[in-house]
């Protein structure tokens, strides 16, 4: 048996990820460099380039997206779970769909920069607190997944070295975190549009064509490599039937129930891909954009989806839960398997460059609404000049990038994906009531985004620290207390349904509605539907 204190990986490997990771951060940072606004001009640091071709929009998209949790974690997820872990896989393609069909085009429309500027456009009263309001929840979705990300690294490095020591852990945490700062500062949207958009051509090529080394050892038959995962399970053909892991209670059934809501409503409301969806000029760039990104996340997915049966047939799912309970080893031990040390290394390298780029998209968003909602906004009430904003969204880059490291270094025993799906729980619950209400509902006031906004936040991380993710069970935060009186460990379920009726109750029991508030929603709906022109 493999343990953690070991490590998996061999020196080879190790030395050559190394390499391969210093070589492409050091071509990144020059490019980021090259492409770094050269102007005080807000609109190049906040959406960069807007007259990209819709492939590269795509792939930016699709960069800003997928993290290291889609190559380690879902593949593992599938190799231990089978049929559960593809249905899982399900949701993030369905989620882009969402994205798609119901607010891309309309709020690309009516947006400017961020969120904020859209709820200015439609709401005639309260709204800087309500730009305070959605800069809170922006801070809280994107330093939890950021803080994810970061504690990710530590997780990726043990896979080299075992179990890390504090030095080793700081080391990993501040050269990642340093590097992301870089990228978000400095660089701005044309800079993290560079790193998304390499990062997303190296995690589409290299996902696929170890998905195809893993379909052409069983000669292209998809039965075969169904057959021999169910064979290698240990689970027999309950391995490729629902409920192997979600469906052994009710209380576990409503929880993946509640997850897949968090998932697909969640990624509609992201601050970092709302903001990718503000970068085209042009609407129909935009959809054809994420079209592109549709498809791009599903072939990711899909063959995610291949590698951790393969996973599962060729390397046995006992030995990937040995070697690592949550499984996130699966796919580098998989590539030891198809293409020993070097294909090892390749893999390891991309999941670190993926941390890196979601990392700097996230840094971004945040360091955007900080500026431009609380500071431009609320603090300076639309006064700041560009040039002063600029500076703010800068220094809001690194105050947020070296918050998340502190973070990161007190909470790195802490299950990532815990802490992702509570930001996707948040974004699901606040922002997305919010912006639904916003585009669609001619009624919605400030009252009701307020009541939204912070309802939903509250809502979520209250149910969560009152879940068996803070207590009660061995993997809590704190398994020897016991007040998670709410049984779900993913609080979607009744949060974004609290926060859609928050927002209906806080408009109809506000102040009520004025002749200015038509006037207002009239001209935001010509604005929503024909455009503006820029």
């Amino acid at each position: 048996m493999v343990t953690m204190s070991e490590g998996i990986v061999d020196r080879f490997s190790l030395q050559l990820t190394f390499v391969l990771f210093l070589s492409v951060v050091v071509v990144t940072l020059f490019i980021a460099l090259l492409t770094a606004p050269h102007r005080d001009e807000i609109s190049e640091f906040y959406l960069g380039n807007r007259t990209m071709s819709p492939l590269r929009n795509g792939l930016a998209m699709c960069g800003d997206y997928l993290s290291a949790a889609t190559l380690l974690g879902s593949t593992g997820l599938v190799a231990l779970n089978g049929y559960d872990g593809l249905l899982y896989l399900g949701g993030t393609v369905v989620a882009w769909m969402m994205v798609l069909l119901l607010i891309a085009e309309p709020l690309r429309r009516a947006g400017r920069f961020t969120l904020g500027d859209t709820l200015a456009l439609r709401l005639t009263r309260l709204q800087r607190p309500a730009r305070l309001a959605l800069a809170v929840c922006t801070l809280a979705i994107t330093t939890l997944y950021l803080v994810a990300q970061l504690v990710g690294s530590i997780a990726l490095l043990t896979q080299f070295t075992g179990e890390p020591g504090a030095a080793t852990r700081t080391l990993c945490v501040v050269v990642i975190g340093t590097i992301v700062i870089v990228y978000a500062a400095i660089g701005g949207a044309p800079g993290a549009t560079v790193i998304q958009i390499i990062k997303a051509v190296m995690l589409v090529a290299g996902v696929t064509i170890t998905a195809v080394m893993v379909l052409h050892r069983y000669d292209w038959n998809p039965n075969t490599l169904l057959s021999a995962a169910a064979d290698h399970s240990g689970a027999g053909t309950r391995f490729l039937e629902p409920g192997l892991r979600y469906g052994v209670s009710t209380t576990s059934k409503l929880d993946f129930f509640s997850l897949e809501l968090a998932i697909v409503l969640g990624l509609a409301a992201l601050p970092h891909v709302l903001m990718r969806l503000l970068a085209p000029r042009k609407v129909d760039v935009l959809r054809s954009s994420v079209v592109w990104a549709v498809g791009l996340v599903g072939l990711v997915c899909l063959a995610a989806g291949v590698l951790g049966l393969g996973a599962t047939a060729i390397v046995g799912r006992d030995t990937i839960a040995e070697t690592d309970h949550k499984g996130d080893s699966a796919v580098l031990l998989l590539a030891g398997h198809l293409g020993g040390g070097i294909l090892t290394a390749l893999l390891s390298c991309l999941a670190f460059v993926t941390l890196l780029a979601v990392a700097a998209g996230l840094t971004l968003a945040a360091a955007s609404s900080l500026a431009h909602d609380l500071y431009g906004e609320v603090i300076r009430k639309g006064r700041a000049s560009e040039t002063e904003e600029l500076m703010v969204a800068r220094l809001s880059a690194v105050v947020i990038g070296v918050l998340a490291m502190l973070l990161a270094l007190v909470s790195w025993g802490a299950n990532t994906a815990t802490l992702a799906f509570l930001a996707f729980a948040i974004a699901a619950s606040a922002i997305l009531p919010t912006i639904v209400y916003t585009l669609f509902w001619r009624r919605f006031t400030g009252e009701g985004a307020l009541l939204s906004l912070w309802g939903g936040l509250v809502c979520s991380i209250l149910l969560v620290l009152f879940s068996p993710v803070v207590s009660a069970t061995p993997g809590s935060f704190y398994p020897d207390y016991d007040f998670a009186w709410f049984p779900l460990q993913n609080p979607g379920i009744v949060s974004i349904p609290a926060g859609f009726l928050l927002g209906w109750l806080g408009t109809v029991l506000g102040e009520r509605r004025q002749p200015q508030d038509d006037a207002a929603y009239e001209e935001f709906e010509v604005r929503m539907l024909v455009g503006s022109k820029e």
